[in-house]
């Protein structure tokens, strides 16, 4: 993997999460949190930030998606999910990996709210780009603002590889 260098730290990342998860904690008090994962990109950092926030919490996933296999947005937004239950009424945190045009969120955000009416609604991301922002979307709990690099590891993915990385890398030409 000498062609990838470490952008940001399994060291850094733990920390931000840390903090994020009392964060979260201390928002919500003794409230139930449904934390619903967007998947396959934030499934670590959710696994994570989970952990950190503790208390009541409950888990959902959606699959949500604009890049396919590249590495530029596709524009079209393919958002799915089942849930184990009914989000009306209740607080739910959605985590992203990374927001970057805004787009995949604008759109989950508003099919949620629709379709499912929960009690309120917040956005924890590991990642954003506010340079590539096309839809502005807010984020209520962020780890790192980035530039615009595309970056890998720590479940973010290039074509599916790379995930498993325990740190955000870039990958060197």
């Amino acid at each position: 993997m000498s062609n990838i260098s470490v952008f940001i730290s399994e060291e850094e990342i733990s920390t931000r999460i840390k903090e994020l998860g009392a964060e979260i904690r201390k928002d919500y008090g003794d409230e139930e949190i449904i934390v619903l994962c967007i998947l396959k990109g934030a499934i670590i950092f959710c696994a994570d930030l989970l952990r950190a926030i503790g208390g009541k919490t409950q888990l959902e996933f959606i699959s949500a998606s604009s890049y396919g296999n590249n590495t530029e947005t596709s524009g079209q937004v393919d958002i799915s999910y089942k849930l184990s239950q009914s989000l009306k009424g209740k607080h739910v945190l959605i985590v992203e990996d990374i927001v970057d045009t805004g787009l995949t969120l604008d759109r989950v955000l508003a099919r949620l709210k629709k379709e499912e009416e929960p009690a309120s609604m917040k956005l924890a991301s590991l990642l954003t780009k506010p340079s590539r922002r096309e839809i502005e979307v807010n984020i209520d709990y962020l780890g790192f603002e980035i530039e615009d690099k595309f970056v890998i590891g720590y479940g973010l993915d290039l074509a599916q590889n790379y995930r498993e990385l325990p740190y955000i890398g870039l990958m060197n030409a």
